[in-house]
């Protein structure tokens, strides 16, 4: 299969990194990966962004606001680790609860372990749960997040159509992703360490370099940064906009449903 990015007309239903596979096929391979690399995750999300997925998510959480107040309710939807969520109880004083669906149980079993040494449970829950189609009543949240997790979503326009779906109207939408490069040089030297370095170094951290393979190819599949916010506007959201940190490495998208 092509390693050229997909398009907001789709393609990544078909890919499983820059393999092409039947329809149906890809989730269940994404979902070997994630079993394969729940426990060293976030230590891999270190090695993947040289410890920058850190910084991204504290600017995604800085520009979502949670508000300081009880009752305000938000989604972080493939977020099994609890990394978002923490973050957004922590920015709200405490006040905000947050419900983290994943549909790896792997992920959400590391999530439940660090919010009970957290003692976060009264604040945040995990349900397993697939982001196509989530169990969750029409307006529902006042904010959702996903972080790194949109481009493993066999459907992405279904699961934007979802995110859309269990919004309350002034509801915000936020999706932090790995994205483009587009400053020269940067582009030649962050591609070489992603196909060569950390395929490698998974190997030696957790034993294994294929997930990490189709981590890397899966970036590089993910549509680019316009094509992305168009698929976002095509869901419904209005006043799309994003941000690009470390010269497009990750892109933090936005949009609101109006």
């Amino acid at each position: 299969m092509s390693n050229e990015r997909t398009t907001a007309g789709g393609g990544m239903e078909n890919s499983f990194g820059f393999r092409k596979v039947a329809e149906g096929d890809k989730q269940p391979l994404v979902d070997e990966v994630f079993h394969k690399v729940a426990r060293r995750y976030d230590v891999m999300n270190d090695l993947m962004s040289g410890g920058l997925h850190r910084l991204w998510k504290d600017a995604m959480v800085s520009w979502l606001n949670p508000p300081k107040r009880a009752g305000w309710r938000s989604l972080d939807v493939a977020g099994g680790t609890g990394d978002i969520a923490f973050r957004i109880i922590e920015a709200s004083g405490g006040r905000a609860h947050t419900t983290v669906p994943d549909i790896n149980g792997s992920m959400l079993g590391v999530g439940r372990d660090r919010a009970a040494k957290r003692g976060l449970t009264d604040n945040v829950e995990f349900v397993e749960a697939n982001a196509e189609d989530l169990p969750f009543d029409d307006g529902a949240f006042d904010a959702y997040t996903i972080a790194f997790g949109i481009r493993n979503v066999p459907q992405i326009d279904k699961a934007l159509s979802e995110a859309y779906r269990v919004l309350k109207p002034g509801g915000r939408f936020l999706c932090l992703e790995f994205s483009e490069v587009d400053m020269p040089v940067l582009d030649r030297v962050y591609e070489a360490w992603s196909f060569n370095a950390i395929p490698r170094i998974g190997q030696i951290v957790a034993g294994e370099a294929e997930p990490y393979r189709y981590l890397v190819e899966s970036i590089r599949k993910f549509p680019d940064q316009r094509n992305f916010a168009a698929m976002i506007e095509a869901a419904g959201f209005e006043r799309v906009t994003w941000r690009n940190f470390s010269g497009g490495i990750a892109a933090l998208h936005s949009g609101w449903k109006l």
